[in-house]
């Protein structure tokens, strides 16, 4: 038999325990491992003791009642399996039964465990070799590996036992299950009746097979059918893509179209403030700023006039006339054709003129001039003068026209007479500069007053 084996001492020594001594156990005997739990195996119940291989002559050992090896080689190589229970016994070719179970070797397969007679120890080595051999036949037929210890071939055993229990009770079942049928009444049709049962058979299948040609052929329609869908589909999908990528784009379009409205209404909003605010603001009086510095009047920072002590170039008393013809001529030109007047200003920059309708005669209103005989420069002033006594006229008619009390109709602050203003000639020659700058001063101051009644009168129309 194969048993576990057994750890060895410190001295590495086994020893084999006889009746009345003990035998060293060659350490170069092969040892195995049990292939289920992987314990190591010795083998127990070989004859290996060295007497007795001297006085037997053999050279192998018995396993489990094996037949021993005779001779110098094994005629047939054999392992002994165990009785079988509840089993008849096998006849051998002579017609009687074996007591044992013998898994014969072939040939071949014996002539593995030849060995020479050279000694007692090659011997047993070839007995180790039958037992290896055999036990790789026996995992062939089996399919589990070998070699096995006691402990795993017993539960081995007990599920092999199991298993064939359960194949019983299947046969079991399966017998009494052909008895019932057995005994069950057997109902056989007649000739007449097989046919009657076949022709509607048949007929039952060429209606069926009938059906299964119509449900194909509905089937082949259907698919057809979801073939156009898929493509519709695909190209609604398609539809549907390009029209989100459109309308996304109109999307962002309208908010640019938004936003630029909304620049657009911010603008208008501040155009109309400005707007609002340049109503109320009078261009002119903005243009025109007329003020007194001293003795001088002045017009948009220009003095007008001289004085013995206060030095006025020509340049900038050109200037301050040119503004004041400028201006005037603006307010008379806004209410033409209702203001006339004979006289026609010609306001041009630095060098403006004064032209008289009656008799076309221009004189310039610009110096220098000589101190003593400035005939046309004083001409010119007068006729400014005249054009504004005019202008004064027309708005006090103007003031009437609307219904205006006597005392709030206009006038002029200083009033004029030909040449003189306030009482002050205007003219430059055989006059005095502090005479010509005052009559200068009340000039502008007059021409201030017609500027405050046009920002007023035009205003009003506007509104």
């Amino acid at each position: 038999m194969v048993n576990r084996g057994m750890k060895s001492n410190s001295s590495n020594n086994n020893m084999v325990a006889g009746k009345n001594w003990t035998l060293a156990v060659d350490p170069n005997l092969p040892r195995s491992v049990c292939q289920n739990c992987r314990h190591s195996l010795s083998i127990t119940g070989v004859d290996s003791y060295p007497d007795k291989f001297i006085r037997s002559g053999m050279h192998g050992s018995s396993m489990h009642g094996a037949g021993s090896v005779h001779g110098t080689r094994m005629d047939q190589s054999y392992v002994v399996l165990p009785k079988q229970r509840n089993l008849p016994p096998r006849p051998n070719q002579s017609g009687k039964a074996m007591e044992e179970s013998f898994v014969v070797l072939p040939p071949p397969a014996a002539s593995v465990y030849k060995s020479e007679p050279t000694s007692n120890n090659s011997g047993f080595h070839s007995t180790i070799t039958v037992l290896k051999r055999a036990c790789e036949i026996a995992t062939t037929q089996t399919r589990v590996e070998q070699p096995l210890c006691l402990e795993c071939m017993r539960v081995l055993s007990d599920e092999l036992d199991k298993e064939v229990e359960d194949v019983n009770r299947d046969i079991k079942a399966y017998e009494a299950c052909l008895q019932r049928l057995e005994c069950e009444p057997r109902n056989v049709l007649s000739e007449a009746d097989f046919s009657r049962e076949k022709l509607k058979m048949e007929e039952e299948e060429r209606k069926l097979e009938a059906a299964i040609k119509e449900t194909e052929k509905q089937c082949s329609e259907v698919t057809s059918e979801l073939k156009e869908l898929e493509i519709k589909s695909n190209r609604f999908k398609e539809l549907e893509e390009r029209y989100w990528h459109e309308f996304n784009n109109f999307q962002f379009q309208l908010i640019c179209h938004q936003e630029k409205g909304d620049e657009i209404l911010a603008k208008t909003e501040v155009s109309e403030a400005q707007f609002e605010l340049l109503k109320k603001t009078n261009v002119l009086k903005e243009a025109f700023p007329i003020t007194c510095v001293g003795e001088f009047g002045t017009i948009n920072s220009f003095r007008l006039g001289r004085l013995p002590k206060v030095p006025i170039t020509w340049d900038e008393i050109n200037d301050a006339w040119g503004q004041a013809c400028l201006l005037l001529d603006t307010m008379a030109q806004y209410f033409m054709p209702q203001f006339q007047s004979r006289i026609k200003i010609l306001p041009m920059g630095s060098y403006p003129r004064i032209m008289d309708s009656s008799n076309n005669n221009t004189y310039k209103l610009f110096g220098p001039v000589n101190k003593f005989w400035s005939t046309q420069y004083d001409k010119a002033m007068t006729l400014f003068l005249a054009c504004l006594k005019d202008f004064a006229e027309f708005a006090n008619n103007k003031d009437k026209e609307n219904n205006k009390p006597q005392e709030k109709c206009f006038k002029l602050p200083y009033k004029i007479e030909i040449d003189k203003v306030g009482g002050y000639s205007i003219t430059q020659s055989f006059n005095k500069q502090e005479n010509w700058t005052k009559a200068l001063k009340y000039t502008l101051n007059n021409l201030k007053w017609a500027l405050y009644w046009f920002d007023a009168t035009t205003t009003s129309i506007e509104d």
